[in-house]
């Protein structure tokens, strides 16, 4: 079963989560903002960081940033924010999961503080936010205006989720078929939990986009240009052993 809270729980759960403080310095950061952030939560059944892992590579798309596992029938699109790309969307018939990973603080977890902002960006266009504690944690599904193509006003469900890493934090958006269903959505949420994040060691603000790249020997294929059938990333771990093609989505 799924538990649900309302804004008025979440505000009780913050007050009581006030209490327990991680060290000093991250109390103070979080005083200044009227809250105290904790260390991410163990993730017994990932997502994974890349020193939590072997051999990433290993039945997974190397997307630098990201190893995305591969599965049957799956495609995989790459989007870009000017010159970089910095999300992934694996595509699985009717529904998709759009992958995005962040820099975060060392023992700060922001996924909290993330769905209050999406909550509020979505209400105040005009949409429904419910918080729920799905297969993922905590979770948001979302009923978001969108224009309809005849021109009228409609809604797109969606469902926000997201896990706190060591100095990341990824975020999945979970549309089609496993948002409206979300019992459909089981191996959508798998690709999401066997994710590889590569924060690397540099130093990065808290919140910039981890950048991702293309596979080797990947082809970048406009979004609306007409393909053979089954040439896109549509053929399982042996068709992505040969170089899938990635459609660029911008």
């Amino acid at each position: 079963m799924f538990g649900r809270r309302k804004k008025r729980d979440a505000a009780d759960g913050a007050a009581g989560e006030a209490e327990q403080v991680v060290d000093g310095v991250d109390a103070e950061a979080g005083e200044e903002n009227g809250r105290v952030r904790l260390e991410p939560a163990p993730r017994p059944d990932g997502p994974w960081d890349s020193s939590e892992v072997r051999e990433p590579g290993e039945g997974r798309v190397d997307l630098g940033g990201l190893f995305v596992p591969g599965v049957d029938g799956m495609e995989l699109r790459v989007e870009v924010a000017g010159d970089a790309i910095v999300a992934a969307t694996v595509v699985l018939q009717d529904s998709a999961v759009q992958l995005q990973a962040f820099a975060a603080p060392k023992r700060e977890g922001i996924w909290g503080e993330v769905r209050e902002e999406i909550a509020s960006g979505i209400t105040q266009q005009g949409g429904i936010i419910d918080e729920v504690e799905g297969p993922l944690g905590w979770e948001l599904r979302a009923q978001v205006p969108v224009q309809l193509p005849d021109g009228t006003g409609g809604f797109q469900v969606v469902r926000f989720v997201g896990v706190d890493g060591p100095r990341w934090f990824l975020r999945g958006v979970i549309s089609g078929q496993g948002a409206v269903q979300p019992q459909a959505a089981g191996l959508l949420e798998q690709i999401f939990r066997d994710t590889v994040v590569v924060r690397g060691d540099g130093p990065m603000a808290p919140r910039d986009p981890i950048v991702l790249k293309l596979p080797n020997d990947a082809q970048m294929v406009p979004e609306n240009v007409q393909q053979e059938e089954g040439s896109r990333f549509a053929g399982g771990m042996s068709r992505l052993q040969r170089g899938p093609e990635i459609t660029e989505v911008r």
